[in-house]
């Protein structure tokens, strides 16, 4: 029997986003630290926000080329127990981050065409987990939460040596289709659980973890 497939609602912002999320089954939950995100909260939000998640789901803060001033903020002020990093970090950077910190590193990789996947071997050396996500546009506010998928072939059954989540542009409607046409055992989503940037719906959040129920 394999193990379900666990899911990430990132971008929360409020303790009734974070209580949906863990009712509908949610293993993970991101706090995104990136000012020019509309899903934005500050150290101090985030700490409200971690008292409020259930023991048992993973508590993630999404830094975008964080500074080590920036990152010992979050992660004296906020009780965390996996950083994801979401900028254009170099592997030496991953590293150093994850020694700095004592905290799990997922590194976020974007995916445009098959040439992208070269550096999920060169990131599995240093990271404990990696999200596969779409590259986003050029000259794009944000590295993420753009609602953009890529070509899920490219990664179609791929195995790496780390654990790997997919992203991107991820709804209830597509998601059963991306696992089976993927293989992922993890899926991230924000946007495709909103009615509009930064506001989750509760009843997709529900309906995004049982689209894939079946798939397990």
């Amino acid at each position: 029997m394999t193990d379900p497939i666990r899911v990430k609602i990132c971008g929360l912002t409020t303790p009734e986003q974070v209580e949906a999320a863990a009712a509908a089954g949610a293993a993970y939950v991101g706090f995104v630290f990136f000012p020019k995100s509309p899903r934005a909260v500050t150290p101090a939000q985030a700490a409200e926000l971690a008292l409020v998640t259930p023991v048992g789901v993973a508590k993630v803060a999404l830094v975008v080329n964080a500074s080590d001033a920036e990152l010992d903020e979050i992660t004296e002020t906020v009780p965390l127990d996996m950083l994801q990093l979401h900028g254009s970090e170099t592997p030496e950077r991953v590293a150093e981050i994850r020694a700095r910190y004592g905290l799990p590193v997922m590194k976020a990789i974007g995916i445009a065409d098959e040439d992208d996947l070269a550096a999920i071997d060169l990131y599995s050396d240093v990271a404990d987990q990696l999200l596969i996500d779409a590259k986003p546009p050029k000259n794009a506010d944000l590295p993420g939460g753009n609602g953009l998928s890529f070509d899920w072939r490219l990664v179609k059954r791929k195995y790496w040596r780390r654990p790997w989540m997919l992203a991107g542009g991820l709804t209830p409607e597509n998601a059963a289709e991306a696992v089976r046409m993927t293989g992922a055992r993890q899926l991230d989503v924000s946007s495709g659980v909103e009615d509009a940037p930064g506001e989750k719906n509760p009843e997709r959040i529900q309906a995004f973890v049982n689209s894939i129920a079946l798939q397990d």
